[in-house]
């Protein structure tokens, strides 16, 4: 039988990793991260980073999208997994413990500052799982 703890903490797994899905889905099946100027991404496609000019500013940002969806679907598979099949680990860990609320405050912070509301309730619902999960459980043990 899962514990009330594990299934808080799975499901703020699994708010991640849903955010991660629709981030990946959004990045390469719509054109939802195109600017709304055909001419900005015209010049994006063909302008380079000082970094680099082995890619394009464009590629870059479908790039970055990419990874960005591909961390939120790490974070959301192994929290789930830690949560349901490894909670004795997970809360007997203060390392993955911390790690996972650090991540998630942070991804909170990067929400509010950079993105819009959307995201930043995902990423707050996801945190507010994950605290009340990770206290549950440290409590019962």
């Amino acid at each position: 039988m899962l514990s009330y703890s594990a299934v808080l903490i799975a499901a703020s797994g699994a708010v991640v990793a849903l955010l991660g899905v629709v981030h990946l889905y959004y990045t390469f099946a719509t054109d939802k991260f195109v600017p709304r100027d055909p001419e900005l991404q015209r010049r994006l496609e063909v302008e380079s980073p000082v970094l680099t000019t082995q890619i394009t500013m464009w590629k870059a940002w479908v790039g970055f999208n990419a990874s960005h969806a591909l961390g939120l679907l790490l974070f959301g598979a192994v929290y789930v997994d830690l949560a349901l099949f490894h909670r004795p680990v997970l809360l007997g860990s203060p390392v993955l413990l911390l790690t996972g609320a650090a991540w998630l405050l942070a991804l909170l912070v990067v929400c509010k500052v950079y993105w819009f509301k959307g995201p930043f309730r995902g990423a707050a619902l996801a945190g507010f799982l994950y605290a009340a999960g990770a206290i549950s459980g440290l409590a019962s043990s």
